[in-house]
């Protein structure tokens, strides 16, 4: 693992804004901007340090946004819970596998899972912000068995999983979109501390680098958390922002792993 320079040390804080801004603002997004940045803009070279240092201040910064969402009620606990537990089974055997598969085909695997998840978030109509969902008879196995899917590929791919965990819960539940971004942080946070408990075992974690990564992120979360609830005022807002911008990172990522642009 190379030694950082001062100028890699303040865009990785720069880049945690970023993050913690966008997980703030859609739940999601989270890893799906870390590890291009570390590896495009901090300059990490071995993708699986990337994801690794990526899972550890994701997760931490999930967690300076949950805690804002919580505050103004967006977090369904009972829903988060369900989903979270049958999902970090899912994220420990997930990570597993993907530290034995190529670090740039994980990469071009992921652009194409994002740019999916894309096409079919911006085609989702969406409800009313003031349905209030809750666990039930009905919801509940769509619920474990959507989180223990998610899980797994959240552990795979090394991300917090947010952009799976947001339409993984719309899916199971029909919940709200600010809702679901809220709910999502409880699972980002427990999917992204057991990839970066798998990944910090093995020794692919920057220690420093994930520092000044959460350092810039929480400060951002609490800007993006303001952000989503201005845009969840706006029917359907929220959701296109968060489509878009997983499809723009999707394009770049998967022109970058192809060897297309330098």
């Amino acid at each position: 693992m190379h030694t950082l320079s001062a100028l890699q040390m303040i865009l990785g804080a720069g880049s945690g804004g970023l993050v913690g801004f966008t997980l703030g603002l859609v739940g999601g997004g989270g890893s799906i901007l870390a590890v291009p940045l570390l590896v495009y803009l901090v300059g990490v070279p071995l993708p699986h340090v990337a994801i690794g240092t990526s899972a550890v201040a994701v997760a931490a910064n999930a967690a300076a946004g949950l805690a804002t969402h919580a505050r103004v009620g967006n977090v369904r606990w009972p829903c988060a819970a369900a989903f979270s537990a049958a999902g970090l089974l899912g994220a420990l055997v997930g990570a597993q596998l993907g530290k034995m598969a190529d670090g740039q085909a994980l990469l071009t695997a992921f652009a194409v899972m994002m740019a999916v998840v894309a096409v079919l978030m911006l085609r989702r109509r969406e409800p009313g912000e003031d349905r209030q969902v809750r666990l039930n008879r009905q919801n509940a196995p769509r619920l474990i068995a959507t989180g223990l899917a998610v899980g797994g590929m959240s552990g795979f791919f090394g991300i917090g999983g947010g952009f799976l965990i947001v339409p993984g819960l719309i899916l199971a539940t029909g919940m709200p979109m600010l809702q679901a971004v809220g709910t999502s942080l409880v699972a980002v946070t427990t999917f992204g501390l057991a990839t970066a408990g798998s990944y910090a075992s093995a020794g692919l974690v920057d220690w420093s680098l994930a520092a000044m990564f959460i350092v810039g992120g929480v400060a951002g979360s609490l800007l993006g958390t303001r952000a989503g609830r201005a845009l969840a005022a706006r029917r359907g807002a929220l959701t296109k922002v968060f489509g878009g911008l997983i499809l723009a990172v999707a394009a770049y990522v998967l022109v970058r792993s192809l060897g297309v642009i330098g």
